[in-house]
């Protein structure tokens, strides 16, 4: 494919459903990926057998409670929840605009990483649209605290992430992961890496109504001994760090077009990634709206986009 589709808008070629367990709920649901028309963005629609009850972009505006994941709107009733390990995978693979159909309150977990959304998107196939991509360039720091966390956006000539985690835990202690993200590492780095929790907080969070849906099957569990209790084990030695790392990439898909930047956090989370977002957008000085992405952003996107020409 030639240079010249690398700057283009993209979808995805053909519908594709996944179908899975809600994480939080325990409860069957199933979500459809449909190409959308250029500037479109990423729209969210929740549906009850033909009957659309709520709708979203995908967007920091939209964004609700961020306590356990990331969801859309504010009210249960019609919220979208657990949206960040499927916006990761849109954002890594360089998708601007689809609509996803979602029969549920929240994203099925699959097996608790991107992996799963990688694999049904490419297999579909991604096809370029006739409009300029638009980026969102960052001109200055911008950073929040809260207690010993902290996030920031950087100027940076590409889309890197350099996440820190800190737990009391001596299977996971201090961790970090730097990189700039493109499809291929994205995909080889960090898309396998799962969702994690302790044993110890299962019955909390069942109280609460949370976490109904966690299994060994789509979560990394850690015993009271500090050992991992899935037979397989760990997918990559630092799998922790990854899967913050999968989740941040996630939770930024939500400025609503890719950024030019660095974005660096230590013990940071879902909210402390909405928060951050929200301080970058909520300063127009900080960024500026850009259609030519840096020369290393154009080389990545020559590893997907790669079917139809505009």
């Amino acid at each position: 494919m030639g240079i010249g589709l690398l700057g283009f808008q993209t979808t995805i070629a053909h519908s594709v459903t996944l179908s899975g367990t809600g994480v939080h709920s325990g409860a069957e649901v199933a979500i459809t990926f449909h190409p959308a028309e250029s500037d479109s963005g990423i729209v969210f629609q929740r549906v009850v057998g033909e009957q659309t009850i709520s709708e979203f972009k995908a967007v920091s505006s939209q964004v609700g409670n961020t306590d356990l994941c990331t969801i859309l709107g504010f009210s249960p009733a019609t919220s979208i929840a657990t949206i960040e390990h499927v916006m990761a995978a849109i954002y890594a693979l360089g998708l601007d605009n689809l609509l996803i159909e979602v029969q549920g309150a929240e994203m099925p977990i699959m097996d608790g990483s991107s992996a799963p959304f990688i694999d049904a998107i490419e297999q579909t196939g991604i096809k370029a649209l006739s409009v300029k991509r638009r980026y969102i360039r960052i001109l200055k720091p911008v950073r929040i605290e809260s207690g010993a966390s902290w996030s920031e956006f950087t100027p940076y000539d590409g889309m890197r992430f350099e996440v820190e985690i800190d737990f009391d835990s001596p299977l996971i202690g201090r961790q970090a992961w730097k990189g700039d993200i493109t499809p291929s590492v994205f995909k080889t780095e960090l898309s396998r890496a799962r969702t994690f929790g302790f044993m110890r907080d299962v019955e909390r969070m069942w109280a609460a109504g949370r976490g109904l849906g966690s299994s060994l099957e789509n979560s990394v569990v850690i015993a009271d001994d500090n050992t991992v209790i899935n037979m397989e084990g760990l997918r990559y030695k630092d799998e922790f760090v990854r899967h913050k790392t999968l989740d941040a990439v996630g939770d930024l898909a939500l400025a609503g077009a890719p950024f030019i930047g660095c974005y660096r956090s230590y013990r940071g989370g879902h909210k402390m990634n909405a928060n951050a977002l929200k301080a970058l957008m909520s300063d127009p000085t900080a960024y500026e709206i850009v259609e030519n992405a840096p020369q290393r952003q154009r080389q990545a996107a020559r590893e997907v986009i790669a079917v139809n020409a505009p």
